[in-house]
């Protein structure tokens, strides 16, 4: 679809009130497919490509303008306008989740609920600004397939980094095919993102909080603490999972998001 933004692409399945998921970083839309496998009766799930990954190709913004947070979630808020959604579930993990705080800074009346899935609402800090420069020079050198086989073993509980596991096996299928520029301007977008920690007093809609028991990236923890600064929220912690929670423990994750949209809409 051609939005006011550039040309969109997504995944979707099921019929009736949208849910939007965003995929974390750097992977795709494909993410979700376990999701859109599992979708409760009277739900649509919509599951958008940022910039780069998966089905949408790189096209930075405004004849070659830098990519940001915002950006990304103004693509998203575009993507909404074209499907006539004026409003919906958002949320989404990880780098998702980043987009889905921006989306909420720019347009808090588009959400009915919100999802919050193993990320964070901090800024990055000095020392994790250091790793991603890190992460960009091994993408220079090495490609996508370097920059999988630096975060894998990171976004994965061990059981899910064992060879031959459905969550191993995607998660680097994702990640080989993204576009390097993309994989690039993702990395700066991150690093350049605000804090949103003020925020998350003020988000008053329904929201649940996700994170895998064994997250090393955006610990349990601080998913709690998160969880007590939002008026309006649940936390569900997911058993054996590290940071792609949804991929490593699908059944479970699907589980709880069903859960919520029951019980909160």
């Amino acid at each position: 679809m051609d939005t006011a933004r550039g040309r969109a692409a997504w995944l979707e399945a099921g019929a009736g009130w949208p849910v939007i998921l965003l995929h974390a970083f750097p992977l795709s839309a494909d993410m979700w497919r376990p999701q859109l496998a599992r979708v409760p009766e009277g739900w649509r799930f919509i599951a958008p490509d940022l910039r780069g990954f998966g089905q949408s190709r790189f096209l930075p913004p405004d004849g070659g303008t830098e990519i940001t947070i915002d950006g990304y979630a103004a693509d998203v808020l575009s993507l909404m306008d074209g499907l006539e959604l004026d409003n919906a579930v958002i949320g989404g993990l990880s780098m998702g989740g980043y987009v889905s705080f921006a989306m909420f800074r720019e347009a808090p009346s588009r959400f009915t609920a919100m999802i919050l899935a193993d990320t964070r609402p901090q800024a990055d800090t000095p020392q994790a600004r250091v790793g991603r420069a890190r992460l960009r020079d091994v993408l220079a050198k090495e490609g996508p397939r370097g920059v999988a086989d630096q975060m894998l073993p990171k976004l994965l509980a061990e059981a899910g980094r064992r060879e031959g596991h459905d969550a191993l096996r995607e998660a680097r299928a994702m990640i080989e095919v993204a576009e390097p520029a993309a994989i690039d301007a993702a990395i700066g977008a991150m690093i350049g993102r605000p804090d949103s920690t003020l925020l998350l007093p003020r988000i008053s809609c329904p929201t649940l909080v996700v994170v895998g028991e064994y997250d090393e990236i955006t610990p349990a923890a601080e998913a709690e603490a998160m969880q007590r600064a939002i008026p309006r929220s649940t936390l569900t912690v997911i058993p054996g999972a590290g940071h792609l929670s949804n991929l490593e423990q699908p059944e479970a994750f699907s589980h709880a998001l069903g859960d919520f949209l029951l019980a909160h809409l």
